[in-house]
């Protein structure tokens, strides 16, 4: 059983003045509610709430350390409708999760530039540009999801009016450039330099064998933001090597189903089924391991703040460095039994069966000794 780490009430008294920061107080006078965002099965049937300022319906998404890092907010355009036009001092990387539409984004130098979205693309919005999104049915709804460092700053500045109200542009990040949202980008590595992809569900990958399980891997830097992110994908029958980092990394099932398993070291894992939409969020440091038992590949969108990549002397992200040594992912050939066990069973419910003996061979190759 994962440990809660709730304390007596005689000693969150003393703390409880350092409950509440300007970010939740914000988030409170919105009149929007936070949900605990380490696992939401389902982003499409999440409620929502009216949120006067951008003319739309939300709600925010907190994991355990949004007061310090990142958050996620999921919101609506009615059918027909558009949101307020609006600018923020803090970053923002969205996909949508559903419907049609576009967005026109622009800064005080006139410079405009609009581009179209649908299920799948993925985009960032450029530091404290001005922009707008439109619904493009007068029927169904359309709806996305953002990953945004709001909190730290909203806890820095406790001025709304400054956060969403400051005219400055930031030339180095949009100066009105007509190609900026064009599809796709330069390709440096795994890297993927671009502000737009318009179908991540189906976006070619780059092979990516360190993460196991042969699948595929790219990683984009959208609007020139400190934020980051990644997709991922793994074969029928396979499942991810376990891994842990810092807090943030919202990460997003685009297609497939199976489930991760969440711990924090010395304790047992805990199990959480997804499907297309679920978002799983693994808290600060926590092992986390994904696996796919459905009968396609299974891909997910990972919207992340940089301070998860821990990293080593070489800037290689440890999360992707051998515990044997002293990074912070477990091989296959360390992981336990019951691991494997599990994985088996819940295949087999599914009439298939694993498909990792490549993988756990593969490995071999670069396994290093242990200590």
């Amino acid at each position: 059983m994962v440990k809660s780490a709730i304390v007596s009430d005689r000693l969150a008294e003393k703390f409880k003045t350092e409950k509440e920061t300007p970010y939740t107080r914000f988030i409170a006078a919105e009149g929007l509610d936070i949900i605990n965002g380490n696992y939401v099965e389902s982003l499409h049937e999440v409620e929502l709430k009216p949120w006067a300022r951008r003319g739309g319906n939300a709600v925010f998404i907190n994991h355990d350390a949004s007061r310090t890092s990142n958050d996620c907010f999921v919101m609506e355009i009615p059918a027909g409708k558009k949101l307020e036009p609006i600018r923020q001092l803090y970053e923002e990387t969205v996909l949508i999760l559903s419907g049609r539409g576009s967005t026109m984004v622009w800064n005080d130098a006139g410079d405009k530039v609009s581009f179209e979205w649908g299920p799948g693309a993925i985009f960032g919005i450029p530091l404290n540009a001005h922009y707008q999104h439109f619904n493009g049915s007068g029927v169904e709804p359309a709806r996305f999801v953002s990953v945004t460092n709001l909190p730290p700053l909203m806890n820095v500045y406790e001025d709304p009016e400054f956060i969403y109200g400051t005219s400055y542009d930031f030339k180095g990040r949009f100066s009105g450039e007509p190609d900026y949202f064009a599809d796709q980008g330069e390709q440096k590595g795994l890297l993927m330099e671009t502000n737009f992809v318009a179908d991540a569900v189906n976006l070619p990958l780059i092979e990516a064998k360190e993460r196991g399980a042969g699948g595929g891997h790219i990683r984009f830097q959208l609007a020139k933001c400190s934020m980051n992110s990644h997709i991922s994908q793994f074969p029928v029958g396979t499942y991810k090597k376990c891994h842990r980092h810092g807090p943030g990394a919202h990460v997003i099932i685009l297609s497939g189903e199976g489930y991760s398993l969440m711990w924090p070291e010395g304790e047992e894992p805990q199990r959480y089924d997804w499907k297309p939409g679920t978002l799983v969020t693994p808290p600060n440091m926590w092992y986390h391991q994904h696996f796919n038992t459905g009968t396609t590949p299974a891909r997910y969108l990972a919207f992340k703040y940089e301070g998860v990549a821990i990293r080593n002397a070489q800037g290689v992200p440890k999360a992707w460095i051998s515990q044997r040594i002293g990074g912070d992912q477990i091989d296959y050939a360390d992981e336990s039994a019951e691991i494997r066990s599990m994985f088996s069973d819940a295949l087999a419910r599914n009439g298939l069966t694993p498909q990792m003996e490549a993988a756990y061979e593969a490995e071999l190759a670069d396994l290093p000794p242990k200590s």
